[in-house]
């Protein structure tokens, strides 16, 4: 039995025992989370947590209420089950409940050596991608977060599980001109720093002396990077089980809602998450086949009110947020080979690929400071960043400057607007300092037309 069974029982037992006939569950997650920053080409700060988080659940009387605390002795779990029990006496009703999880058997995960994430290992990564920029000052961070996790609930189901999530995103910056690179892959030795600093330099080399073109709909080429921003918004607001049955979400199961070229799977044993919050076992879910709506993400609350069962989707924040998806893969246009590293702008070949396709178009590194204006059409603003540029004939000519945007992500997607999708797939890391960070892999994309509502100051 791991330690962290061992605190999930010790807490169930006390729980019970305090509180005859109440439905409880337990979760503990313990999580070595590390983050080596660096800045001006140099490791700045290197910091590391090892935080095990307990939360209980309970339900007795018609009310339920939840607890969670930072557990690090005897004293810890005694006051966090004192206020669990204290807090469900005076909770409300609760007639949305849906019971506990049933035993089932769920995959361990496998054991996580702790030694894949030393500093050490980190230091290597940024060494890397200082080494790739050749010279230009560079910044960003390395992470990596080991988990080891356990679950049990008075209905006698038990679960344990251990992963592993690592992901660098730097820039080199060049006479004001920045260059991005980020990557999530499922291991440190894949996180080729000199590889990524060498893609982050050769953006920020080409981006010198930008023009601004005037604002409009344009045919586009996203970046991985890009990409990775409506995979995010797609994941909370629109597939999400909670925002469904509340008509927040423009999402309709068996429509044909989105062009045939897109497939959507939530991935989360790739990291070793093997069940949820709620210990409801994970699996990989389809979401959008071949352009049609098949399944949504819910928890054991948001699956009761859709008469459906859960998808292993609970998670912190379930309750407000919705159950989403944290580990979606939008699939390439073959078996998401790797793609080749050359010279330039473009990064990869798979997105060379893309950008030799179009007469007229612009390139898109990133996306960011987007905000969402109507969840039921994934309306979102924000910005171009890290690197923008005109393609004529199939070529990149034109450094340009950044546009402001105003874009429906569901209509981005929709039947006649993906004119192509990039051949490799790059899984790109989410929040930076969260131990459950998101990870999101997928191709480039070709869309017909993106709305470009004005420059980057207006």
């Amino acid at each position: 039995m791991t330690a962290e069974l061992e605190l999930a029982t010790a807490a169930l037992e006390r729980t019970t025992a305090a509180l005859t006939g109440a439905e409880v569950e337990v979760s503990v997650d313990r999580n070595q989370l590390a983050l080596t920053r660096f800045a001006n080409s140099v490791i700045h700060q290197n910091v590391a947590e090892d935080v095990t988080h307990v939360s209980i659940r309970i339900h007795h009387d018609g009310r339920t209420a939840s607890t969670a605390a930072t557990v690090t002795g005897e004293p810890d779990l005694s006051g966090l089950v004192g206020r669990a029990v204290d807090a469900v006496r005076v909770a409300p009703s609760d007639p949305g409940w849906a019971g506990l999880a049933q035993p089932v058997d769920v995959a361990s995960g496998g054991a996580v050596d702790g030694d894949v994430a030393s500093p050490a290992a980190r230091a290597q990564v940024v060494r890397g991608f200082v080494d790739g920029a050749g010279g230009l000052e560079t910044a960003g961070y390395c992470r990596t977060n080991v988990w080891a996790g356990a679950f049990g609930n008075s209905a006698g189901h038990a679960a344990s599980g251990a992963g592993f999530e690592c992901g660098l995103s730097g820039i080199a910056r060049r006479d004001g001109a920045d260059g991005l690179a980020r990557l999530a892959p499922l291991t440190l030795a894949e996180l080729d720093g000199y590889a990524l600093g060498a893609r982050a330099a050769a953006k920020a080399r080409a981006w010198v002396d930008p023009i601004e073109l005037p604002p409009g709909r344009y045919e586009v080429v996203l970046e991985p990077t890009a990409v990775a921003d409506i995979l995010e918004s797609l994941a909370i607001a629109g597939f999400n089980g909670k925002a469904v049955n509340e008509q927040r979400s423009f999402v309709r199961l068996g429509e044909a809602q989105f062009d045939p070229a897109i497939t959507l799977v939530d991935e989360p044993l790739a990291v070793g998450l093997t069940y949820d919050d709620q210990g409801t076992p994970r699996r990989s879910l389809t979401l959008v086949e071949a352009g049609t709506t098949a399944a949504l993400t819910h928890d054991r609350r948001s699956a009761a009110e859709a008469r459906t069962e859960s998808t292993g989707h609970a998670g912190p924040g379930a309750a407000v947020w919705g159950p989403f998806a944290r580990h979606l893969t939008l699939e390439a246009a073959t078996d998401g080979t790797v793609a080749t590293e050359i010279e330039g702008p473009a990064a990869d070949s798979s997105v060379a690929e893309l950008v030799a396709g179009v007469e007229r178009g612009l390139l898109v590194s990133d996306l960011w400071y987007t905000r969402m204006l109507d969840p039921r059409t994934l309306a979102v603003t924000g910005l171009t960043r890290n690197g923008l540029w005109l393609i004529e004939d199939g070529e990149l000519t034109t450094p340009l400057r950044n546009f402001r945007f105003t874009q429906s992500y569901a209509q981005a997607l929709m039947p006649g607007n993906v004119l192509a999708v990039g051949s490799a797939v790059s899984p790109v890391p989410g929040d930076t300092y969260t131990a459950t960070s998101p990870r999101w892999s997928c191709p480039a994309l070709r869309l017909a037309s993106w709305n470009f509502t004005g420059g980057a100051s207006g």
